[in-house]
């Protein structure tokens, strides 16, 4: 069901209260490192400023226990205010008369950001009441926050239930981009999946042999698939207890006619560390005191073939530990093979975006999302709270 959009409903001078996710990085100076999410915003924002509307913004910063003067949102306001060429008034508070006093006196055209939503312990908590009083600062409410949108909290989901609700810029994007992925994706579609863990994945993968045309495992997760295949990993990361499912998902792939690639060399080292003596064997062929930290290079040629013929490739998780210049060749290639896809790719948030974007080739990418554990919840086929509370086209 399409939901609508900050276009569907009027906003001309009306109070918006849109929920965006300004959960930025940090120097230690306390100053923002990296202004993407800011900047992915800037759209919705610019839009209701340009019809007039009075928008006040809200988001979580980080994980404080309580009021932690090192998440105050001060910071983000400085750097909106600067791409926005306006004012920000940023608010002490999250609600509460000095906040309603402030956003009732609101002019067409200001933009007031309230402070971190996660000081109050109502936010995660859903709390009815504390959402009652976040819708009562608008009288239209805009999420913005695909990152945020399967908590089920009160300002992605309570705050929907009292005020008109629609999606911003960005979410429209997120969930058209990530829609077309799971409904109607142009063929051959290639799903990318790495990271550490079998168990991060179990959802995205059952889902995805059900509409894929291939499944290629990379990262920690795939020594686990190496087990199962019968193969000695040494000292890889391998989840003992996931080792039959992995077995079932093979299985399933064949049976589907699926084609499920895992690695058939890697790059093993005694340690994950920058100084580590490395060395590419085969993947049958990992000795048993070393450990695989990254997929080798002719399984980055068998992967790349399939990305770069595909009309739409899914990725999500490294295939290595890119952190470390030693182990971070294969996630490097894998991110230029689809840089260089004649198909729609979409990079699925979390660490992969910071690869990608460590790499420079963040522009050549269709869509990067902006949600990791939104972006792989989604592509399980599950429900995100953020986005079932927004009102439906229809409605």
């Amino acid at each position: 069901m399409r939901k609508k959009t900050v276009r569907d409903i009027e906003v001309r001078g009306k109070r918006v209260l849109v929920r965006v996710d300004f959960n930025v990085p940090l120097t230690p100076s306390g100053e923002v490192a990296d202004d993407r999410r800011i900047r992915e915003a800037l759209p919705t924002i610019q839009y209701l400023l340009a019809h007039e509307a009075k928008v006040i913004l809200c988001s979580h910063l980080g994980r404080p226990k309580g009021i932690e003067a090192r998440f105050r949102l001060d910071p983000v306001a400085r750097r909106l205010q600067e791409l926005l060429g306006r004012p920000v008034h940023k608010l002490d508070e999250v609600v509460g008369p000095q906040v309603e006093a402030v956003v009732h006196a609101m002019r067409p055209g200001e933009v007031v950001l309230l402070e971190n939503l996660r000081f109050h312990p109502g936010e995660e908590a859903n709390d009815e009441e504390f959402a009652k009083m976040l819708a009562g600062l608008a009288e239209v409410y805009v999420n913005d926050a695909f990152a945020a949108a399967h908590r089920a909290h009160a300002s992605t989901a309570g705050v929907a239930r009292y005020i008109p609700a629609v999606a911003g810029f960005l979410m429209e994007k997120e969930m058209d981009y990530l829609s077309r992925a799971l409904q109607d994706p142009p063929r051959p579609f290639v799903a990318v999946l790495g990271g550490a863990k079998v168990s991060d994945k179990i959802g995205v993968i059952r889902n995805l042999l059900g509409r894929c045309d291939a499944l290629l495992v990379g990262g920690g997760m795939a020594y686990t698939f190496l087990r199962a295949k019968g193969l000695e990993v040494g000292r890889s990361l391998c989840e003992e207890d996931k080792v039959d499912l992995a077995r079932q998902f093979m299985e399933d792939a064949e049976a589907r006619g699926v084609s499920f690639l895992v690695p058939v060399d890697v790059v093993v080292a005694p340690e994950a560390s920058p100084e580590a003596t490395c060395r590419v064997v085969p993947a049958d062929a990992i000795p048993p005191d070393w450990m695989g930290l990254d997929i080798g290079p002719q399984t980055v040629e068998q992967f790349s073939k399939e990305i770069r013929t595909a009309g739409l490739v899914f990725w999500n998780g490294p295939m290595g530990v890119f952190e470390i210049e030693p182990f971070a060749e294969g996630t490097r290639r894998i991110a230029q093979a689809m840089a260089e896809s004649r198909g729609i790719t979409i990079v699925g948030g979390g660490d992969t975006a910071a690869a990608v974007e460590r790499f420079g080739l963040s522009d050549r990418m269709s869509h990067i999302s902006t949600g990791g554990g939104a972006s792989l919840e989604f592509m399980e086929g599950r429900e995100l709270p953020g986005i079932v509370a927004l009102q439906d086209v229809s409605s």
